[in-house]
């Protein structure tokens, strides 16, 4: 687990979610609520090699300190929703620069204009859904391209629509009431405009931060079935466990099997070779073994 935390921290670009777990709080017969957080590593999306791996920890409550905690070695650009927490990540200290620059989730935008959408059909909403696809339209068209390409295009096609929709947002605020929630909306997104429009400028960027919410639904579906952690050291097995299978099935392994191989021959083997058990390692062991069978 601290090589696969190594790993995804080293990374120049993360994405970051979180969800609430239900844990057994001793002595009361109820529970209380702790977190699991998910920090996710994958380049695939820009055409690299790098191997992808997903970090998960838990925490007994959501204070901001402890994905500060977590976070503490990165220095890179962060995909995350808009919690408090990061906040400080993105902060200049004594001077020096920050170095981790924010990049917010065109998806939370989408959502949030879509709700209103559903209640009440407003056709504003509707434009407002139109103009956000189209800049979805684009990424799906370079999906899984190199850096370099999926700049280019953004600045050819991605920058044009961003400034227009940008110019749309506002133009809505003078138009429609400013307590209803379609302008709430739109204020969530011009108060992170820059944050939100820096995917343009980098080909290693994400225009969503939907890849850490795909890494965190595992965890809600989850819920449903084991109900419970039995308590915080429970949390954080659960959190082990998340992490070495849901890396395995990044690196397209099957985990039972990756599991079973690592726990059988873990014990006789060299902690300093111990990186031969991470999942992307383990493809190619096991690949070997077969070949010398």
């Amino acid at each position: 687990i601290d090589k696969i935390a190594a790993h995804v921290m080293t990374g120049d670009v993360i994405h970051a979610d979180d969800t609430p777990v239900p844990v057994l709080a001793p002595g009361t017969g109820k529970t209380k609520t702790g977190r699991l957080w998910v920090y996710l590593r994958d380049e695939r999306a820009h055409a690299s090699a790098t191997p992808p791996a997903v970090l998960y920890r838990y925490t007994p409550d959501r204070k901001g300190e402890r994905c500060r905690q977590h976070m503490a070695a990165f220095k890179g650009h962060l995909h995350a929703d808009g919690y408090a927490g990061f906040a400080e990540l993105y902060e200049s200290t004594d001077g020096k620069p920050a170095v981790v620059t924010e990049v917010a989730c065109w998806a939370h935008v989408r959502r949030k204009i879509f709700d209103v959408h559903k209640s009440n059909a407003s056709p504003f909403a509707k434009d407002g859904l139109d103009l956000i696809g189209a800049l979805f339209d684009i990424e799906r068209s370079i999906a899984g391209k190199p850096p370099d390409h999926r700049m280019r295009v953004r600045q050819a096609l991605s920058k044009p629509k961003l400034e227009a929709l940008g110019l749309w947002f506002e133009a809505q605020l003078k138009l429609i009431s400013g307590k209803s929630e379609l302008a709430a909306a739109i204020r969530y997104a011009l108060n992170r405009w820059e944050a939100l429009v820096r995917y343009a400028d980098d080909g290693r960027l994400e225009i969503s931060n939907n890849a850490a919410e795909n890494a965190i639904r595992p965890v809600a579906l989850g819920r449903k079935n084991w109900l419970f952690a039995g308590s915080d050291s429970g949390g954080e097995r659960a959190a082990v466990f998340y992490t070495l299978i849901r890396s395995a099935k990044l690196n397209g392994l099957e985990p039972e099997a990756y599991l079973r191989d690592v726990l059988t021959r873990i014990g006789e083997h060299s902690i300093n070779r111990v990186d031969e058990f991470l999942p992307w390692a383990w493809t190619a062991h096991a690949g070997a073994a077969k070949l010398a069978a």
